[in-house]
């Protein structure tokens, strides 16, 4: 194995863990509806409200996100696991069947807002650059969705987790 792969898996392991959100970004217009499961997001500044969203430029649904303009970041609740593995395209279920669900909203930009998501983050794609394997978007938020209730869902060390609210568990 070269040193240069050694390092990149290293790499990616150094990286498992680390601890994500997981989050379904999804978009909606002229180039069609599509959505991905995605834990390379992070907030850039609050004024104005910007996320970084990373998406690996061999996905065949960044031409779509960028066509459209726009995009939804739809932040995971503890129960949403199967929701992120249907986006990760872990299942089998066709971009056409996800979107078919009685789960959906239409948000003020068009996005398509998970119902029952932490959080719904509309937003305008202001840029886009290509760093190596990724494209990187900077999206400045135009509409905010928070919802109270719910546990987190993360990523680590290859797997997903729900994250428990202390102040919303019960004591038993």
């Amino acid at each position: 194995m070269s040193v240069e792969n050694e390092h990149r898996l290293r790499f990616r392991d150094a990286m498992a863990s680390l601890s994500a959100a997981v989050n379904i970004v999804t978009t909606d217009g002229l180039a069609g509806r599509c959505g991905i499961t995605a834990t390379a997001v992070c907030s850039v500044t609050d004024t104005p409200p910007t996320l970084m969203v990373c998406i690996n430029r061999k996905s065949t649904m960044n031409p779509v996100f960028q066509e459209n303009g726009h995009l939804c970041v739809n932040i995971l609740n503890h129960e949403q696991e199967l929701m992120a593995r249907h986006f990760a395209g872990m299942t089998g279920i066709s971009m056409e069947e996800r979107f078919n669900w009685d789960i959906w909203r239409t948000g003020v930009l068009g996005q398509p807002l998970l119902q029952g998501a932490l959080a719904n983050l509309e937003g305008r794609i202001e840029q886009v650059q290509e760093v190596g394997t990724h494209y990187v978007y900077l999206v400045e938020i135009k509409q905010i969705i928070v919802h109270e209730e719910g546990h987190g869902l993360i990523y680590f060390k290859r797997g997903f987790h729900p994250v428990m609210d202390k102040a919303m568990a019960t004591v038993v």
